[in-house]
C-alpha cells in the first residue's frame, strides 16, 4: 500500500482507495462468517484455539495475520507473543492482523464478540483509509484542474 507523498496522482491514490476497500469488503465477509457461523471448522478457529488454551503464564496476546487473497480474506497464520512486538518482516508479509489477549478457557460466544470488535475496528480503519486516499485524489485533481 502506498505512501502519500507529492508524487502521487489521483489516480494512484484511487487506486490505493480501492485496495484499502477491497481489505475491508474481505474483512466483513470474515466477521459475517464469525457472527453466523461455528467458531469451530470457520478461518477463525486457529486464532480461538490459541487464545482459549494457550498458557497465559506464558503467553500474552495471539495474533492471526490475515492476507487477501481473490476478494477473501485467508488467515495464513496464528502465533503467539510472550512480550515485545511482531518483527517488521512478519507484518509486511500480510494484508492486516487481529491480535487478542490469552484467555485460557474462554467460550466462543466470548470469542466472537471479542474477535468481531477487532474486526470492526479493522474495518473502519481501512474504510477510513480508503476516503482519505479519495479526498487527496480529489484534492490533487482540482488543483490540477486550476
Amino acid at each position: 500500500m502506498t505512501e502519500h507523498g507529492s508524487d502521487e496522482s489521483p489516480t494512484e491514490l484511487r487506486e490505493e482507495a480501492a485496495e484499502h476497500e477491497a481489505v475491508a469488503d474481505a474483512l466483513e465477509d470474515l466477521l459475517e462468517e464469525l457472527r453466523n457461523e461455528e467458531v469451530k471448522g470457520s478461518r477463525l478457529e486457529g486464532l480461538f484455539d490459541e487464545a482459549s488454551s494457550s498458557n497465559p503464564n506464558i503467553w500474552n496476546t495471539v495474533t492471526a495475520f490475515i492476507d487477501i487473497e481473490d476478494g477473501e480474506a485467508v488467515v495464513t497464520d496464528e502465533s503467539k507473543l510472550a512480550q515485545g512486538s511482531w518483527a517488521p518482516e512478519i507484518v509486511e508479509g500480510c494484508d492486516t492482523m487481529i491480535t487478542l489477549d490469552i484467555e485460557y478457557g474462554m467460550m466462543p460466544d466470548e470469542f466472537k464478540y471479542i474477535a468481531g470488535k477487532k474486526l470492526r475496528q479493522r474495518i473502519e480503519e481501512f474504510r477510513e483509509r480508503a476516503a482519505e486516499a479519495r479526498e487527496r485524489g480529489d484534492e490533487l485533481e482540482a488543483d490540477t484542474d486550476d
